[in-house]
């Protein structure tokens, strides 16, 4: 296996060789040299103190009691070089943190910590690999197995089960059956973790190469029930009716679509896997055999918001995540007015009109239809069309500057009055957003 390290990494490892200590490539990273898969993210770990770490790298930052070191990354400034010093640690009370740690002497005594055998690989000096958990086999094998007792490890820190799924989703591995049948058991331990790091991990798992499978297996550990139970209420909810393309029930709709959306911003995704999430509540079903769930959107909007609000999503998610799932049932009629386009565009905003068309297609095919229909392509041309015109009186190509020098008024409500009186003649196209033609049109 030929491999070339960075130049910092290797400095790192030549300077605490010299200074007369161990260090250790350890993580992630050793695990994606092995798959040759490209990786930016360099954790060592080293018998050396912090204190003595800082001596080998005086740049180093310390303010932690996990006895880690941070250095500057020259190939990436977000992902500081991480050193840490061997270390055991005792108690997990909030089954996330230890409550004591203390200095290992060995890296064996630090490697038995880790949570999963392929994370739990080491590089030396010369580059020769430490395996001392098969996670080389569990690589070949495309497993995630944990180091030891499974239970031990999820006890100790419960969000490594999202992990689990998160390193098989971005992997496409497989979690080994003890560890799976662990995680099944140890569910509900994930709500002892704060939110904001299960939205990460859930974040993580919906970016990922394969989404879908990483669902999948929440659901089927237990954890979405644990995380989204709104969510699994869908699931055996009907909408196969006369006249109607769905083929799934609501659940499986909503998965298809995830696997279905093109997008791969992760408010988008979750907006696809949740759109829907309201119909439980809606559903009806009609003596003609027809199956209505009329005012759903709203009432998924609802949800989504108390989602968000639950796990603790940032504003500008949240707010994305609203508009998509409010206005995701938006009709493509192509009898509609330029004005009708122009209010759909300022409901959803510039900003996420390419997210909300891949919502669009994602339903459409989780819904058992063809990706598209003429109307929709019709509609998207309509959105270029009517984005080339002003959405607002600002667009205009004079202001209120413009019109009080021209018919010589004073600031104040006149001036507004007589540029909206101008917007509406241009978005009623009889005249045209050109200056000079706006300024003929103020003059007497």
């Amino acid at each position: 296996m030929d491999i070339q390290l960075p130049k910092s990494v290797q400095e790192i490892l030549e300077k605490f060789d010299k200074a007369g200590y161990e260090i250790y490539i350890v993580g992630g990273a050793v695990r994606d040299i092995i798959m040759g898969r490209p990786t930016n993210d360099w954790d060592f770990t080293t018998n050396a103190t912090p204190e003595e770490i800082l001596k080998v790298v005086p740049g180093g930052l310390y303010n932690n009691q996990f006895g880690t070191v941070f250095t500057p990354n020259p190939d990436d400034e977000t992902r500081p070089h991480e050193i840490t010093t061997f270390r055991h640690e005792e108690g997990y009370s909030d089954f996330r943190h230890p409550e004591k740690i203390t200095w290992g002497k060995s890296l064996k005594e630090d490697l038995s910590r880790r949570d999963f055998t392929i994370n739990s690989l080491a590089l030396d000096k010369d580059l020769k690999v430490i395996d001392l958990y098969k996670g080389q086999e569990n690589i070949k094998n495309k497993l995630i197995c944990s180091v030891g007792d499974p239970n031990e490890r999820f006890g100790e820190d419960a969000l490594r089960m999202m992990r689990a799924v998160r390193i098989a989703a971005e992997l496409g591995f497989l979690i080994e059956d003890k560890t799976f049948e662990a995680i099944k058991k140890n569910a509900p331990l994930i709500n002892k973790i704060a939110k904001e790091r299960v939205k990460e991990e859930l974040f993580k798992i919906l970016s990922s190469p394969n989404p879908y499978e990483g669902i999948v297996l929440l659901r089927s550990s237990g954890l979405l029930m644990e995380i989204l139970p709104e969510l699994e209420k869908c699931f055996g909810v009907e909408q196969k009716s006369p006249g109607r393309h769905h083929i799934y029930d609501v659940g499986n709709h909503l998965l298809t679509s995830l696997k279905n959306c093109k997008s791969t911003d992760s408010v988008t995704r979750f907006a696809t896997l949740i759109h829907d999430i309201g119909k439980p509540q809606t559903y009806k079903k009609l003596e003609s055999g027809i199956i209505t769930f009329y005012n759903h959107e709203m009432v998924s909007t609802k949800i989504a918001q108390n989602i968000a609000d639950r796990l603790r999503f940032s504003n500008k998610e949240r707010n994305k995540l609203i508009i998509l799932i409010r206005w995701h049932q938006f009709t493509v009629d192509e009898r509609q007015t330029d004005s009708a386009i122009r209010r759909f565009i300022r409901n959803v905003g510039k900003e996420n009109l390419k997210d909300i068309l891949a919502l669009r297609v994602a339903d459409r095919l989780g819904g058992g239809a063809r990706e598209t229909s003429w109307r929709l392509e019709e509609f998207k041309k309509r959105l270029i069309e009517v984005q080339k015109q002003p959405f607002t009186v600002r667009d205009l190509k004079i202001d209120g500057n413009d019109v009080m020098k021209v018919l010589r008024l004073r600031s104040g409500p006149a001036v507004g009055k007589i540029l909206n009186d101008l917007f509406e003649k241009v978005v009623e196209k009889k005249i045209e957003n050109k200056r000079e033609t706006l300024l003929k049109a103020l003059r007497p």
